[in-house]
């Protein structure tokens, strides 16, 4: 018997957008901002820049749940670390970052009960397996969507206890900070993961199985072949159409 399509679609796009949340949660893209310093005058001991060689260098930010980087543009020159301060106290950050876990295990969940239910292993799926997968593949969709919109609404002012961003410097001037790639990741895998997970719960809708000729009000299975009068035909419609 053929596996319904819903499903196919279902067991196809809720990994897919698993993958892409996880990708979304451990990089370290959610927002970025760029600042020039000025360098005017700074003598380069121990950094290799000459005085008045350089008038001023492109400081690029990002931040993510767990991770901030900094690096100079057009350099090799990056320091990433653990998020700290003000940012990582932040209620909004810490929102986002127990959605987000809440998020990849229950969708985590879900794929697997989805993959039970499907099966490839016997004749009739178990629907109501598959679809409670469909629910919470559902559920861990929104969950990500509402973290990502709780960042994405507050972005710009998430941690800014300090202009500086923590960066004690008299001449660093304010970031302007703006959407990052990891979010849109995110965006793209919880859509997908609620998509998924809705055509998973499209399983608790009940198989229409053909009647028995003999005794029409009798709904026959043609797995189960109980009905000797059911036709090679009749069967061929159902395992297409189911």
């Amino acid at each position: 018997m053929h596996t319904p399509a819903s499903m196919v679609m279902g067991i196809v796009f809720a990994p897919l957008g698993l993958v892409l949340v996880f990708t979304a949660a451990i990089t370290p893209q959610w927002r970025e901002g760029q600042a020039r310093l000025d360098m005017t005058g700074v003598k380069g001991q121990g950094v290799g820049v000459r005085s008045g060689a350089v008038e001023a260098l492109l400081l690029l930010r990002s931040d993510g749940l767990w991770e901030s980087c900094l690096q100079v543009e057009h350099s090799e020159l990056k320091q990433c670390w653990p998020v700290t301060g003000p940012y990582q106290r932040d209620p909004r950050v810490r929102l986002a970052q127990g959605l987000i876990l809440s998020s990849l295990f229950l969708c985590g969940t879900g794929i697997v009960l989805a993959c039970i239910g499907v099966r490839c292993w016997t004749d009739i799926p178990m629907r109501g397996v598959a679809a409670t997968g469909g629910l919470l593949v559902v559920t861990a969709g929104l969950l990500s969507l509402t973290a990502l919109g709780v960042y994405t609404h507050n972005l710009a002012r998430l941690g800014m206890a300090f202009p500086s961003q923590g960066i004690n410097y008299p001449r660093f001037p304010h970031l302007i900070l703006r959407p990052a790639g990891s979010l849109y990741f995110g965006w793209l895998g919880s859509c997908l993961q609620v998509v998924g997970g809705i055509a998973l719960m499209f399983s608790f809708k009940r198989a229409r199985y053909p009647t028995c000729p003999a005794c029409p009000e009798l709904t026959v299975c043609p797995a189960c072949r109980s009905c000797p009068e059911i036709t090679k035909h009749d069967t061929e419609v159902y395992e297409v159409s189911c």
